[in-house]
């Protein structure tokens, strides 16, 4: 890019500016702000869901990314009875958020919390409409539409390639979480994570 060239920067905290190089220096590009956007796209609502790591790294990154193009707050890899292959790498992951935020436009940089066991994460005090979805056919499960409304904030569970526990089921919606569906497919568990996102941003349009 040279001289003149239009830019934007994203801070990671919400705000979007728009300016233009005005030194193309490589080691000390100087931009100058000519437009700033606070709270650019604030969504009117917040998500965060918890979801379990999986055996195949190419797709839980896929699924952090295509989150964070939808609209994502926060995500948090849960650890569960099933869970095969515990372990994340933040770093990377973080990456993928960033540069998931470049390509979509968005400002505010989803959070991407340490790992936590599934008890810890339904013990702990959460803010918004909590949902965990899963197969158990023995435990009935409402539709999304049913229980969260245009405007709340949401936290959705989504379990391990081979589900969460009914335990685990029977420990979160005793503690607040209600059981849902994503549909009568039986879903990947990245592919349940983007379901979730996106049927939430969609109730939100």
């Amino acid at each position: 890019m040279s001289e003149g060239s239009p830019v934007s920067i994203i801070d990671g905290s919400g705000s979007l500016y728009e300016g233009f190089i005005t030194d193309p220096d490589p080691l000390k590009c100087v931009i100058t702000i000519s437009r700033t956007h606070k709270d650019f796209e604030k969504r009117g609502y917040r998500l965060h869901i918890g979801i379990s790591p999986i055996k195949n790294q190419d797709r839980f990154e896929w699924f952090v990314e295509k989150s964070v193009e939808i609209g994502i707050d926060e995500i948090t890899p849960v650890i569960s009875k099933n869970t095969e292959k515990p372990g994340i790498k933040p770093e990377r992951l973080n990456n993928i958020i960033i540069s998931a935020m470049k390509q979509s436009l968005k400002a505010l940089k989803p959070v991407l919390n340490p790992q936590r066991k599934f008890i810890e994460l339904v013990n702990s005090d959460i803010a918004g409409i909590k949902m965990i979805s899963h197969c158990n056919s023995s435990i009935p499960c409402s539709r999304i539409e049913d229980v969260y409304k245009r405007g709340m904030d949401a936290v959705m569970l989504i379990g391990p390639e081979g589900d969460f526990s009914e335990d685990e089921i029977k420990l979160a919606t005793g503690n607040g979480f209600i059981p849902v569906h994503l549909g009568r497919s039986r879903l990947r568990t990245e592919t349940a994570g983007i379901a979730a996102c996106h049927s939430i941003y969609f109730m939100n349009q």
